[in-house]
């Protein structure tokens, strides 16, 4: 099996990319926690890029944001930072159940968008947002910045080739024990919480890189105490005969590797395959090892992406496309209802 085909909404739109000319890409920052950090530290490397907004629920957690972070201006409601005219496109990376609300809001506001993963709680969220984005010729991306690390692209692209033959098994694992407590967001269920959409959704992406959509999806799993999956494991099948596994766990410490398997060989990823990965060694039938290594800028490579998208006038990433998002937010939400997880806002 090849990996198949990419076809996203590539239709263009102008007004971007005359509003941007050559001068660096401003980014308005909705959220200012830790995610939110490492992303500002990923676009300061950048001379191409500049934060030049951050909005939070609360003013002196924007001012103390801005202030480690060397951004403009703070704003104590999300709203100012869409109104802003400097703010060329808007990077939402609030908890999970407050990705679709203001995502929503910078799509009608008229501005690009790029939101932290899980894009939304479910894919009927991802659905409105994607659609609502394409209507008002917004470009729109979910932030899986695994989906644009250049080593995993390499290995897409060799696997694509044939250099281990059809696909036959595609295996990916996040497991971080976190201790319970019902008041972590692991585990509220008001916040989003559980092992899917914080780390099974990793695997999950890793997987459709590299076999598309399942045809079949199994899962077993087991919940914390306040009813959040603390420990899921899939297994996904396909018509050609190849499948994946998945395992996610907040329960357990794991070391988070993900492989690819052929008719012919094998890919073994550097663990943590999700994090950054800079090293994957390709087996071969018959043949000597052969290490590939690329560099990798972490955040940076999905800025860089978004920045080229908004430039060449895209509605969408053709290395992250809307069908991706929904999909894999599909098979989550099926996994999810198997397991009896529901999530208040739903």
């Amino acid at each position: 099996m090849s990996i198949p085909p990419r076809s996203p909404d590539l239709s263009a739109s102008g007004s971007t990319v005359d509003r941007l000319g050559n001068r660096p890409l401003r980014w308005g920052f909705i959220g200012a926690g830790s995610i939110a950090g490492t992303f500002a530290r990923a676009l300061a490397e950048l001379p191409e890029h500049e934060v030049v907004a951050v909005g939070a629920r609360e003013q002196h957690r924007a001012q103390a944001f801005a202030a480690a972070h060397d951004v403009r201006r703070a704003h104590g409601h999300y709203g100012d930072v869409l109104a802003d005219p400097e703010v060329d496109v808007v990077y939402v990376n609030t908890t999970h159940p407050y990705h679709h609300g203001p995502a929503l809001a910078a799509v009608r506001a008229g501005k690009p968008v790029l939101v932290e993963k899980p894009l939304a709680l479910n894919s009927g969220q991802a659905a409105e947002l994607f659609a609502q984005a394409r209507s008002a010729g917004v470009f729109a991306m979910e932030a899986m910045w695994l989906r644009t690390q250049p080593l995993l692209l390499e290995v897409e692209r060799l696997v694509g080739e044939g250099a281990i033959g059809d696909l036959v098994h595609v295996s990916a694992e996040f497991a971080v024990g976190v201790d319970y407590d019902p008041r972590h967001r692991m585990f509220d269920l008001a916040n989003g919480g559980g092992a899917l959409l914080d780390l099974g959704v990793y695997g999950a992406a890793f997987c459709w890189m590299f076999l598309g959509e399942p045809d079949s999806v199994q899962v077993m799993g087991s919940l914390a105490p306040t009813g959040a999956d603390r420990v899921v494991g899939m297994q996904w099948g396909y018509e050609s005969g190849a499948m994946a596994s998945l395992f996610t766990s907040s329960h357990a410490v794991g070391p988070n590797r993900a492989s690819i398997i052929g008719r012919r060989g094998w890919v073994e990823v550097a663990e943590p395959f999700w994090r950054s990965p800079q090293w994957a060694v390709l087996h071969v039938d018959g043949q000597r090892d052969r290490r590939i290594e690329v560099v990798s800028r972490g955040y940076a490579h999905q800025a860089q992406e978004v920045s080229r998208c908004l430039r060449a006038g895209l509605l969408e990433s053709p290395l992250m496309p809307h069908a991706d998002t929904i999909g894999v937010l599909e098979i989550l939400d099926a996994a999810r209802s198997e397991l009896g997880v529901r999530y208040p806002q739903e």
